[in-house]
């Protein structure tokens, strides 16, 4: 058995020799939007720093723990606090929790982050459904010898959002009279903003939103074979003509800002699992 098979194993035996249940769906809490999780009927939470071989979360505005149980009458697990490139943490590192929730159980993965804008028809709070990502900007966490128990050595990347996640989230967002926005996540390592021309760079390579999450954990899921829903709310403007400045102290209130209207559709679409 390989190591990263091991460790995931160890930390799997670990959870289940303390909660029984499994998971339908995973859930990963972007900046600023762990507030979601007082909507889950908790029943356990176990700090990342109790789980065998788990990372743990460096950066303010994520907590740091799986939190298990019940939302819209189904059985989830929720990541308060996400692992990012930027901390430190390699490639593989930062998608060990999905490799651990699919192991759990978990038939579907939804993914939040806050996201910078660069669609010029964006304003800050506005929620964005990933339909496509840009990745050439971050480090591939397949890259290594391959898990042929994880997937495929060449996984196919043509849907890594899936359309019918994405239809009914239109159909929840619309019913609830929420304006969503809709675009492609270009992924970058950060953990600097990006300056002005990188904006403009990334607009013309047909990026509508950027950040410093989500690809890997998306590359990861898609390779072990889960569906994928994933939405940005925009918690600053890239692309702008004034002299202003961005601080995560902003992010992290604009995401807040926008937390209900995320929640409601997250709620609704796993209600629909």
């Amino acid at each position: 058995m390989s190591q990263v098979l091991q460790q995931i194993n160890e930390s799997v035996s670990y959870i289940k020799s303390i909660y029984k249940d499994e998971p339908l769906a995973g859930i990963v809490l972007g900046s600023g939007l762990g507030s979601f999780t007082s909507e889950i009927k908790t029943e356990l939470e176990i700090p990342y720093s109790n789980i065998p071989n788990f990372p743990v979360s460096t950066v303010e505005g994520h907590s740091g723990k799986l939190i298990f149980g019940e939302l819209s009458g189904k059985k989830v697990v929720a990541m308060a606090g996400r692992f990012h490139y930027y901390e430190g943490y390699s490639a593989q590192e930062v998608v060990f929790p999905i490799r651990v929730m699919k192991y759990l159980g978990i038939k579907t993965l939804l993914i939040s982050n806050a996201a910078g804008g660069m669609n010029k028809s964006f304003k800050v709070g506005d929620m964005m459904i990933i339909n496509d990502h840009i990745s050439m900007l971050t480090v591939n966490p397949l890259l290594g010898k391959n898990e042929s128990e994880f997937g495929t050595r060449f996984p196919d990347m043509s849907e890594p959002y899936k359309k019918d996640l994405i239809n009914k989230a239109k159909l929840i967002a619309a019913a609830a009279n929420y304006e969503i926005k809709e675009g492609v996540y270009a992924g970058v390592t950060g953990p600097t903003f990006e300056t002005r021309a990188e904006y403009k760079m990334l607009a013309i390579l047909g990026g509508d939103a950027v950040g410093m999450s989500t690809v890997q954990e998306v590359i990861a899921a898609v390779h072990l074979g889960l569906p994928v829903f994933a939405m940005s709310v925009i918690t600053d403007i890239g692309i702008r003509e004034e002299e202003n400045t961005i601080t995560h102290e902003e992010v992290l209130q604009a995401a807040k800002d926008a937390e209900p209207k995320l929640t409601h559709i997250f709620k609704a679409l796993i209600a629909q699992l």
